[in-house]
């Protein structure tokens, strides 16, 4: 469920010209930013911290974007269950912004435990303070999921991906199956290590999926840095890191922030500018930020920003489906685990974050969801309540007390072979507009990371053309 109930801002003077922050902002060059998901928040909080006025727009009644909670009855649900990676620097950067980093603690090593239904055995990906790849030597070797065979198999396939150039456009244009068959792995090793990861990762099965972006995520997470794949995630409900503390945030950076207010249109002023239309207003800016998803930036567009763009509608998305289950009692010891053999792929146990006081509430997070992402809740029900069983012998004989789904039918871009040519990158053709958003060419999958780094790209791109001091900025997204 997209829980996207905006509507348009009423009130104002539809015949005013308004200057972007002349609510109150610093006296200054102005800029809009359209959009209040983590790449908006992010350019909105870059650009005024170089000074400029900012005025953030958000046709939503929230910021946050795709990563929200909301409210059912007592529990407060987040729509998806999101993680991040130690090597996700950028989000780090922004939970430490907006003063969240406590709050999505990681783990001290990374840790996976790795249930396999079909043969009831329990595995485990973890690493050493070994230097790579050194550092999963010992999981891979023990790990009950592989043969030996298989295992020694993976070593060499990941000694030739450490190789690979994921920024090399010939890789965007294959398919990490095919590149994994040609290296040896077998379907089982596909489906219990490398999917495992790339699934959650990049929202598509290997076959399916960019040899570049797969190669980008697994030679930074895994192959880069020994503690690289630490997993974070949010102890604490999404909103109240997306949207209470990043909302202090850009009002203590004085940025003007409305909500529900749908952008209509955008167009060049005669003095350079910029003229941004809402219901009711017209906000004039020097610098304009179109952080907004690739369909909705294509209509916004105006003539000649970009070459061709169209190449944005063919950036195709993929959906995410989330099943919520409340039992009566704990089923669950671990934080979470992934599963093998079984269609569950990722549970949560988010009974503290939810506000839960009895029983435990599981998330199960099930991407790649094409097949599933519109089947009635009682057929979800029906499918999953007994797979759970199957995972977990304590929940024979819990009461379920509540059963959900969320759907994000449109939750990343489809990271499929050839997609790395149509996202494009921070800079227009049109002095002063500027793009973000987790599907332009970040070089990373449709994650977290990638969005936050797109602000940043769009707000240095911006700050460069008006001459205007970066060193605040987080230099890694450069």
């Amino acid at each position: 469920m997209r829980h996207d109930d905006s509507r348009p801002r009423t009130g104002g003077d539809a015949d005013a010209d308004r200057p972007a922050g002349a609510l109150g902002g610093r006296p200054g060059t102005s800029a809009v930013v359209v959009g209040g998901g983590l790449a908006g928040i992010t350019s909105a909080l870059a650009l005024a911290d170089a000074g400029l006025d900012v005025t953030l727009l958000e046709g939503r009644p929230r910021l946050g974007g795709l990563a929200f909670s909301f409210q059912r009855g007592e529990l407060t649900v987040d729509n998806g269950q999101h993680v991040y990676l130690r090597c996700c620097t950028a989000y780090r950067w922004f939970l430490d912004r907006v003063e969240g980093a406590h709050l999505a603690p990681l783990q001290e090593r990374l840790d996976v435990p790795v249930l396999d239904a079909e043969r009831n055995r329990l595995g485990r990906l973890r690493r050493t303070a070994l230097p790579v790849p050194l550092h999963l030597a010992a999981s891979l070797a023990t790990y009950p999921h592989l043969s030996l065979a298989e295992r020694a198999q993976v070593g060499r396939a990941a000694l030739a991906l450490k190789g690979l150039d994921p920024a090399d456009p010939a890789l965007d244009s294959q398919d990490f199956g095919s590149w994994l068959a040609a290296h040896g792995q077998s379907p089982r090793a596909i489906e219990a290590l490398w999917d495992l990861v790339g699934v959650a990762t990049l929202n598509a099965v290997a076959g399916d999926a960019s040899l570049g972006l797969a190669a980008m995520v697994f030679k930074t997470g895994l192959l880069s840095d020994p503690g690289a794949a630490d997993i974070g995630w949010a102890r604490v409900p999404l909103g109240e890191l997306h949207d209470r503390l990043a909302r202090k945030a850009l009002d203590s950076a004085g940025v003007r922030t409305e909500l529900r207010t749908r952008v209509t249109s955008i167009s060049p002023t005669k003095n350079g500018g910029w003229r941004v239309e809402v219901p009711g207003e017209r906000i004039e800016a020097d610098t304009v930020v179109l952080a907004v998803p690739q369909a909705e930036t294509h209509d916004l567009l105006p003539e000649g920003a970009l070459d061709d763009p169209d190449r944005l509608l063919g950036i195709d998305t993929a959906p995410i489906l989330n099943v919520h289950v409340v039992y009566d009692r704990k089923v669950l010891k671990r934080p979470f685990f992934a599963a093998l053999g079984t269609p569950v792929q990722w549970v949560f146990d988010r009974t503290e974050a939810s506000g839960l006081r009895d029983g435990q509430y599981l998330a199960l997070s099930q991407s790649v969801a094409q097949d599933e992402i519109d089947a009635p809740v009682a057929a979800l029900r029906e499918r999953y309540l007994p797979e759970l069983e199957r995972l977990l012998p304590a929940a024979h004989g819990a009461q379920v007390l509540d059963f959900f789904v969320t759907r994000e039918r449109t939750a990343t871009f489809a990271p499929t072979p050839g997609v790395g040519r149509l996202r494009p990158g921070a800079h227009t053709k049109a002095r002063g507009l500027y793009l973000a958003g987790a599907w332009t060419a970040t070089g990373w999958p449709a994650t977290m990371e990638s969005a936050v780094r797109s602000g940043i790209s769009a707000a240095r791109a911006a700050l460069t053309a008006l001459d205007r001091p970066r060193d605040h900025l987080f230099e890694e997204a450069a």
